[in-house]
């Protein structure tokens, strides 16, 4: 598995393309989100993904979006995150989100992270020190919820209060990617 962490510049066209794809596939076809996918936010965020033999079509494991908030709302959103359905339950999704938080934290440091999830998997942020904040609301017919990390000094590091993994909610899906 190859990590990346890469500003919008710095995809390439084929790691732009299977992002893209990939979260299509997930958000799209698989959890029926109809919306457009490209909304005109991923040039300012940072891309922080997993890849595993990048002549498969389908070669995204793992992927997050991560923006940085601006003067009026300056907290920290992660958001199109994703695991591949063959990854998920195996930790991949954990490891996600710590190399989400390590690039959080050293892009923008002192700022908070937040993250809208899946009602479901609240459990799965909050082993990383999220705490829900609002909520639950419906999206795309689903209840979600807002969590919010605060940064607290070291005992904030991203793996600080992580619990095991047989701990977590995971959900498993048809094999799509």
């Amino acid at each position: 598995m190859n990590w990346k962490t890469l500003e919008f510049d710095q995809l390439s066209a084929r790691e732009l393309y299977v992002v893209l794809r990939a979260r299509s596939a997930v958000f799209v076809v698989e959890q029926s989100h109809v919306c457009l996918d490209p909304d005109g936010r991923d040039e300012q965020a940072l891309h922080v993904f997993a890849v595993e033999d990048m002549a498969r079509p389908m070669p995204v494991l793992a992927y997050a979006r991560v923006q940085p908030g601006d003067s009026e709302d300056p907290e920290v959103t992660i958001d199109k995150v994703l695991t591949s359905p063959l990854r998920r339950g195996d930790g991949t999704a954990e490891m996600l989100i710590e190399r989400v938080l390590e690039a959080a934290v050293e892009r923008w440091p002192g700022r908070a992270t937040r993250v809208s999830a899946p009602l479901d998997l609240r459990g799965f942020y909050e082993q990383f020190g999220f705490r829900k904040t609002e909520g639950p609301y419906l999206e795309h017919g689903v209840p979600f919820i807002g969590l919010t990390r605060q940064l607290r000094g070291a005992a904030a590091r991203f793996g600080s209060r992580r619990r095991e993994r047989g701990d977590a909610s995971f959900v498993d899906t048809f094999e799509l990617l």
